[in-house]
């Protein structure tokens, strides 16, 4: 039974946390601290430690995964990760000297932060229309007239071609998408300074720096859900060493348990990556987005002693 609770369970909560990694392009960090803390009751600078040791392998296997199926941009993930590298060591500095409360509220902060930006992008998007049935298509009048219907088909064709024909033009002055994917030298060094930020959250509150990292690519950047889905788990991939290796060295990583959640993770890193393109975003978004929600809140009554 204490096998069992030890690695089977948290193997089990791992492939969730994988696959939501896979899927957000997001570490992980920010369901693992949680977990960490609450349900194997370890202190909050080892819940951030471990946090970002289970964080390296998960998100390898997702940015391979995101590599391969083409949904990262790599340079920006390079620009990203390395800038965080630099700034990662810093943030877990600053947790070895920081109260274990303040600790825990800034990630309890962070979390609802991530909570709210998810939930409120998934409230902002409206659900696809469900397409057309053919009954409704098929009750036409039968007391319609044959010019009339004729005219009505002719005029629809007319329509259609003309429809076509914008569409075919549109698509020969857009852009190819091996066009698309070339960034300019400003958009790597913002994705740089993006990674700078990131870092220290990174090393400070045990996360990955997904959850700062995605939406700033969407709006500072300006690419798409998937790719900047992706190119965050590579970049989480590369800034992500330095803190743990600083936490290694200090001895904060519990490394029974970060082994055991990584198992479950990194096959459901590789699952989450496979996802993105048929799972309906809003959908997940709302979950996620409430689940992150409690998390948030239950940390900080825990850290105040509400919950017992």
């Amino acid at each position: 039974m204490e096998l069992f609770a030890q690695w089977v369970v948290p193997a089990l909560v791992g492939v969730g946390i994988g696959i939501l990694s896979g899927l957000l392009g997001v570490g992980g960090g920010t369901i693992m601290v949680p977990v960490f803390r609450l349900a194997f009751g370890m202190s909050p600078i080892m819940s951030t430690a471990t946090s970002l040791f289970t964080i390296v392998p998960t998100s390898i296997s997702g940015a391979i995964s995101h590599v391969r199926n083409k949904t990262c941009l790599p340079a920006l993930g390079l620009a990203a990760g390395l800038g965080g590298a630099l700034t990662s060591p810093l943030g877990v500095q600053l947790a070895s000297i920081s109260p274990a409360w303040l600790i825990m509220m800034v990630a309890a902060l962070i979390i609802a932060w991530s909570a709210v930006n998810i939930l409120g992008k998934a409230i902002k998007a409206k659900p696809k229309p469900a397409p057309a049935s053919g009954a409704g298509a098929a009750a036409v009048p039968a007391t319609a007239t044959a010019p009339a219907t004729a005219a009505g088909v002719a005029g629809a064709s007319a329509t259609a071609a003309a429809r076509a024909g914008a569409a075919l033009d549109q698509a020969a002055s857009a852009p190819s998408p091996t066009d698309a994917d070339k960034l300019s030298r400003k958009q790597l060094l913002l994705g740089g300074a993006i990674g700078l930020a990131a870092g220290v959250a990174s090393g400070y509150v045990g996360v990955g720096g997904g959850f700062l990292m995605v939406p700033l690519f969407l709006s500072v950047i300006g690419i798409d859900m998937r790719k900047a889905s992706g190119t965050s788990l590579l970049a989480v991939m590369i800034l992500a060493i330095p803190g743990v290796i600083q936490q290694a060295i200090m001895g904060n990583i519990n490394y029974v348990a970060g082994i055991a959640i990584a198992i479950g993770s990194i096959p459901g890193a590789i699952i989450g990556a496979k996802l993105v393109t048929y799972v309906p975003e809003r959908t997940l978004r709302f979950i996620f987005g409430g689940f992150l929600l409690v998390a948030a809140v239950i940390l900080v009554l825990n850290e105040f002693g509400i919950l017992g």
